[in-house]
């Protein structure tokens, strides 16, 4: 049974409980799963790497493929599966909500956990996978590299957060948002390096906070030889600032669902 308490092990335990429930209902009990979690992004990341292995050279701009694309791939992924995710969850789990000790971020939360859980797993078997078959090496910097992909991770939650607050305060936004997310994919960065722009263009992309964790992660994975440009505080005042907006919708728009 959850404590009632408000103490952080009763959230942290209240999060497990909800990630264990969305995996339930999400995978299933029979079948593959839980493993489907982590073979649902693997599948998607194999995909394009074989299609983009056929129709392009081994190396683009001096970089090898292969691991460009597991780079940007996974970074995309798990930027859109932590949006989606987040979309409609108090939509989908609001009941849950009738149990005191269960509080509206806690559903959010545990989708993020769950979300970058799954796609860091499949990440890390992507790579065993590649590095197996010799296309890809050793990260040069696994500090930087791991530190690219969790920043991202924290946009992202970012990110979701203000998406599902104003979907849920207005309709039109909900049905805009499939165009929006698509609209990320190309000011991203995970298609293409910064290094490869002009660099009018560059300046102009690097406004954008995406991409400066997405060549932190290929910083890490290349190292030195290979140009990037990014700038990490840059990227984390964003994403706490994204956070806090995010927390300020969700927190105005249960408010308002109960009005409703």
């Amino acid at each position: 049974m959850i404590a009632t308490d408000n103490s952080f092990g009763s959230h942290i335990r209240i999060i497990g409980a909800l990630m264990m429930r969305e995996t339930v209902t999400r995978y299933g009990r029979q079948g593959l799963g839980l493993l489907w979690l982590i073979g649902e992004p693997l599948l998607f990341c194999f995909g394009v790497i074989i299609m983009w292995s056929l129709i392009k050279p081994a190396y683009e701009h001096g970089v090898r493929i292969a691991p460009f694309i597991m780079t940007g791939y996974m970074c995309l992924l798990l930027l859109r599966h932590l949006v989606g995710a987040n979309m409609n969850a108090l939509q989908a789990n609001g009941g849950l909500l009738y149990h005191r000790p269960v509080k509206v971020m806690h559903l959010y939360l545990s989708r993020c956990g769950l979300e970058i859980a799954g796609n860091t797993m499949a990440f890390f078997v992507v790579y065993l996978a590649m590095l197996a078959i010799r296309q890809v090496d050793l990260p040069h910097d696994l500090l930087l590299f791991y530190s690219g992909w969790f920043l991202l991770a924290f946009m992202g939650c970012g990110i979701s957060f203000v998406f599902a607050g104003l979907a849920l305060r207005y309709e039109l936004f909900e049905r805009v948002s499939p165009v929006l997310q698509y609209a990320m994919i190309p000011l991203s960065g995970v298609f293409t390096m910064m290094a490869w722009l002009p660099q009018h263009y560059r300046d102009i992309l690097l406004k954008v906070p995406i991409p400066h964790t997405v060549e932190m992660v290929r910083a890490g994975m290349f190292g030195e030889f290979t140009p990037t440009y990014y700038d990490a505080g840059y990227a984390f005042a964003w994403a706490v600032a994204l956070n806090f907006i995010g927390l300020v919708l969700l927190a105005r728009a249960k408010h308002h669902l109960e009005m409703e």
